[in-house]
């Protein structure tokens, strides 16, 4: 059998897909022949995978093929015997890390987020050696809160204890950070930040205990990064420049409405633009940027 592998968000999502290298792996153990589709050749099966919305749909994928992610609108899971194969990180050589999940699913049921309808509740999924690459030493892990699950913070601490280098890139739960954990995360060798979310006021108090906790336990000053969630522009910026005080630093992400296909309006698009490019953000006031 011929297959072929679309990565929908293609060259502007430098992210690996981790369902495709998945499908892969379990097509290649089963004597397929796997490639990455062209609308050139002939497959005898085509897999097209979208994390975002807002990617253009390729006019010419055949249409049969077999579409599944977020930016499908799809939530269905992988085949058992597919999600227990090892990801095949061949399809991209440029990738020099393991990604994965200790967990899946939250607790939380936040309004903009699909990860309950998508996933369902916390819960284990692997532990950390079933993750990592035997020609790696780097794990990023893809975790919506790991912190609201045992399992997950009994990998953090078995991390810790390992040279292994990692990054939580969905970020963790501020609100879920205690002194006792802020140590777990001061031993791990991390591979960029500790990420938090900032998405609404409330949440401000929280992220601030977190930073304290996190700085007692022994992580660097310059480790930390937050998600921030814009919708209303004057709530983002108060969120902004408090994690500006707190020498944070701040990413601006859109508001997106997954559910109605609602893209953000120019004026966050904007607002992102000032916070996310540094040398104007630490330049520039938002009164003069705005204009």
């Amino acid at each position: 059998m011929n297959v072929g592998l679309h990565d929908s968000d293609g060259e502007g999502f430098k992210f690996p897909n981790y369902a495709l290298m998945k499908i892969s792996a379990w097509h290649k153990q089963n004597g397929d022949n796997v490639s990455w589709w062209t609308p050139l050749l002939t497959y005898d099966r085509v897999y097209s995978s979208k994390v975002f919305t807002f990617t253009d749909e390729n006019s010419y994928l055949p249409k049969n093929a077999i579409k599944g992610g977020t930016g499908y609108g799809i939530y269905e899971d992988l085949p058992q015997e597919i999600d227990d194969t090892f990801p095949d990180y061949s399809i991209y050589p440029n990738v020099d890390y393991a990604i994965g999940f200790l967990t899946r699913g939250c607790p939380n049921k936040c309004a903009w987020c699909v990860v309950p309808k998508k996933e369902g509740g916390i819960r284990p999924y692997q532990t950390f050696e079933q993750i990592k690459r035997t020609d790696s030493n780097k794990i990023v892990f893809m975790d919506n809160n790991v912190l609201a699950c045992k399992h997950g913070l009994n990998e953090i601490e078995r991390l810790g204890k390992t040279k292994i280098k990692v990054d939580f890139n969905q970020g963790l739960d501020a609100r879920l950070v205690t002194p006792e954990i802020g140590r777990l995360l001061g031993k791990l060798h991390l591979q960029k930040y500790i990420r938090f979310a900032c998405d609404t006021k409330s949440q401000m108090l929280w992220v601030e205990q977190a930073h304290k906790y996190c700085l007692e336990g022994g992580v660097a000053k310059s480790n930390f990064f937050c998600y921030v969630l814009v919708r209303d522009i004057q709530d983002a910026y108060e969120r902004v420049e408090f994690l500006r005080k707190l020498g944070i630093d701040p990413f601006a992400q859109p508001y997106r409405d997954f559910e109605n296909n609602i893209e953000p309006t120019e004026e966050q698009r904007h607002f992102a633009r000032w916070v996310n490019h540094k040398a104007v953000f630490k330049t520039v006031k938002w009164e003069d940027y705005k204009g």
